[in-house]
């Protein structure tokens, strides 16, 4: 598998948890996609990088990648990236879900999960989230989440909770718990 997450390791500064909770919701607004059969994985990069273009800032590198076809990590046919040609993402598709932002010698931010691309009651397409790590909450503001975040963002952790805390010690399970604590 292919996870990365961002946890702070000393106080975070207001710029600092802007810029974390800007990724994030880069990171959800993608999980929640629902698009028409026959998108393009560059449709979906573009939706994923909207959030940060909004305030002047971007990463240089793609949204995603396939998984596994092969049983390799980076690996094809999709890639969510504004690079190579377009692929039309299609039911049983695992890619990975990884926005951030990078200051040269100050921080740098990158929230990934794997998403697995399912078909919605609604007919179309979008994504189900496979890799269970909880968020740092301690580097979010709420303030600039909406309430779908919000509640993508809860629900995300109590499956993660549900998922997990039956392989743990009490103690673990304690610190799951809180790691995974509505906001």
């Amino acid at each position: 598998t292919d996870i990365t997450r961002t946890y702070a390791l000393a106080n975070l500064t207001d710029e600092m948890k802007f810029h974390y909770t800007l990724v994030l919701k880069a990171h959800i607004d993608l999980a929640m996609a629902e698009f028409d059969k026959g998108t393009t994985d560059q449709y979906l990069d573009v939706l994923t990088r909207k959030p940060l273009k909004e305030y002047g800032l971007d990463y240089n590198h793609g949204t995603g990648h396939g998984i596994g076809h092969l049983l390799n990590v980076h690996e094809g046919p999709q890639s969510i990236s504004f690079k190579g040609l377009p692929v039309a993402m299609k039911k049983g598709m695992v890619t990975s879900d990884e926005p951030g932002l990078y200051f040269e010698g100050k921080y740098g931010i990158r929230h990934e999960n794997e998403i697995l691309c399912v078909n919605k009651p609604n007919g179309k397409l979008g994504f189900e989230v496979i890799t269970y790590v909880p968020f740092d909450l301690d580097g979010i503001d709420k303030s600039i989440l909406d309430e779908k975040e919000i509640n993508w963002l809860n629900n995300y952790h109590q499956m993660v909770y549900n998922k997990i805390a039956k392989y743990l010690t009490k103690k673990e399970q304690a610190f799951l718990k809180n790691a995974t604590r509505s906001i």
